[in-house]
C-alpha cells in the first residue's frame, strides 16, 4: 500500500489529475518539504541553483528542500493586496524588487475608486515588505539571482497571485531558470503555471482542492521568529 502523501497523490503533469478524492495530508510543512525534495533531486548539490521560500509559510517547506538537496536558502517576500473589508480576496500582490501584479477582474469590480484603493493598500503592504526584508536576513545580503536556477517554493498554490508576483520579480532580476515547486496545488493553477515559468512541480494536484490547509494536519501560522531561525540555520550550514 502507499506509504507517503506523495504516493497517495499524484505529481502534476499536463492534463493528468486524479479523479478520486484525495484524503491524505502532510503532517506539517517540514514533512511536505521533505516529500517535495524527492521530486527535485536532479538539482541536488548544484552550484548554480538556489532555493527561495515565500514568506512566511513557504520558508519551512523551502528549508526542508534546501537541506535535503544541499542548496543555499533565502527568503523571498510577497505581500498579498487584499480588498479592504474582504481580506481573503486578493486584488493582486507585490514582491521584492518593486514588482506588482494585479487581478484585473477584481480591480474592475472596485471602480470608480479602484486606483485609490489599490495605491492605499500597496503603500501599506510595501512598508510591511520592507520591514520583513530587514528583519529576516539579520544583515545578510540577498543571494545572487541573476543567471541562476531559482527553485521558488511555497506551502501550496491556490489562486497563485503571490507566486505570480514572485515569478515576475525573478524575471526582472534575470534569473536563469525559474522552477515553481509546491507540495500541493489547485489543478487549474498548476496548469497555468506550466505555461508561465520554466518548470512547475505540484507534488499533488487533487481535483477536490478547496484550500491549501486541507492537506496539512498542522497548518498553523509560521512566525517571524521561525523564519529568522530557519534562515540563520541554513546560512550557518553553507
Amino acid at each position: 500500500m502507499f506509504t507517503t502523501p506523495l504516493e497517495r497523490g499524484a505529481r502534476f503533469k499536463r492534463e493528468q489529475y486524479p479523479n478520486h478524492l484525495v484524503r491524505s495530508y502532510f503532517r506539517n510543512r517540514r514533512e511536505a518539504g521533505q516529500e517535495l525534495a524527492e521530486k527535485l533531486t536532479s538539482y541536488s548539490g548544484r552550484n548554480d541553483v538556489i532555493v527561495l521560500g515565500l514568506a512566511r509559510g513557504g520558508v519551512p517547506v523551502a528549508h526542508a528542500v534546501a537541506s535535503h538537496l544541499h542548496l543555499p536558502l533565502d527568503v523571498f517576500i510577497v505581500r498579498k493586496l487584499g480588498v479592504p473589508g474582504y481580506g481573503e480576496l486578493a486584488m493582486g500582490a507585490i514582491a521584492s524588487g518593486g514588482v506588482r501584479v494585479l487581478n484585473q477582474d477584481v480591480v474592475r469590480a472596485l471602480q470608480p475608486h479602484a486606483d485609490e484603493i489599490v495605491e492605499t493598500v500597496t503603500s501599506r503592504e510595501a512598508a510591511e515588505l520592507e520591514r520583513r526584508e530587514l528583519e529576516y536576513r539579520d544583515d545578510r545580503p540577498p543571494l545572487e539571482i541573476r543567471g541562476r536556477v531559482v527553485i521558488l517554493v511555497d506551502d501550496g498554490l491556490a489562486t497563485g497571485a503571490s507566486m505570480r508576483a514572485a515569478a515576475a520579480a525573478l524575471r526582472q532580476k534575470e534569473a536563469g531558470k525559474i522552477v515553481v515547486a509546491v507540495p500541493v496545488g489547485a489543478p487549474d493553477t498548476c496548469r497555468e503555471f506550466e505555461k508561465e515559468v520554466d518548470e512547475t512541480i505540484c507534488a499533488i494536484a487533487p481535483e477536490n482542492f478547496h484550500g491549501v490547509g486541507q492537506f496539512y494536519e498542522d497548518f498553523s501560522q509560521t512566525s517571524d521568529d521561525e523564519v529568522r531561525e530557519l534562515l540563520a540555520a541554513s546560512a550557518g550550514a553553507i
